[in-house]
């Protein structure tokens, strides 16, 4: 049987939806979510944590996973991960700090990169033209885990911004989950301690975390540069 001609109506509509999923407008869409997104931080402070404390009324394992399903909705909306750790830690405890803040850090990586897959993979990869730009894709691509969890291990790269970029490779998502979840701990444990310790500064166990914080900050500082100057020596 032939199949029916589409009427003017179909076709328009058919239109109308090719260009509401093309990957320009999928591009804007995303825009559009992270603005808003970034919008209700600002309005809502979620910093407040740190000085209001959690409600009252919630408690236990119940205030554990909210914290967790908080965090990972305000890293996708660039909220930086040391002031979400250290709230953890001052709410929770360093155990269940730390299991609140590595569930949400996972959460929040997993939000990312799948906003950044369909709603920006498609219009975005034809612009990685650049000779680092290419190069950062081909790591990824090729070296998912390994490059997710030196990512992770070295702080000062901005966590949301590498989620939103991982998403534009060809990488999968158990690597990049995988590498995100391991490489996240030995930081977001020395924040989580420091904020559940932050009541004696001077307590070994708040400077032994402090200290750890600097020294990997300065190790992440030298390895950049050395990759930046080995680059552009090859160049």
């Amino acid at each position: 049987m032939l199949d029916p001609v589409p009427g003017p109506r179909d076709g328009l509509a058919l239109r109308a939806g090719r260009v509401l999923l093309s990957p320009r407008s999928r591009l804007a869409l995303l825009v559009a979510v992270l603005a808003s997104a970034a919008s209700a931080v600002v309005a809502y402070e979620p910093q407040r944590l740190l000085s209001a404390g959690w409600p009252p009324q919630v408690g236990g394992a119940t205030a554990v996973a909210l914290f967790a399903l908080a965090y990972g909705l305000c890293t996708a909306a660039f909220v930086p991960r040391p002031l979400l750790n250290l709230a953890a830690g001052a709410l929770f405890g360093s155990h269940a700090g730390l299991a609140a803040a590595i569930a949400g850090t996972v959460l929040g990586a997993g939000l990312s990169f799948t906003l950044g897959r369909y709603l920006g993979q498609e219009a975005l990869r034809p612009l990685l033209r650049g000779r680092w730009l290419k190069a950062a894709d081909g790591q990824l691509s090729r070296h998912g885990f390994r490059s997710v969890l030196a990512l992770r291990l070295f702080p000062g790269i901005p966590f949301a911004a590498s989620n939103y970029c991982a998403a534009v490779s060809r990488m999968g998502y158990l690597p990049f989950l995988l590498g995100t979840g391991i490489g996240s701990v030995p930081n977001t444990a020395a924040y989580v301690i420091a904020g559940s310790s932050a009541a004696s500064p001077t307590s070994p166990v708040f400077l032994a975390s402090a200290g750890f914080i600097a020294v990997s900050a300065l190790v992440g500082a030298v390895v950049a540069w050395c990759k930046r100057h080995r680059l552009t020596r090859g160049s």
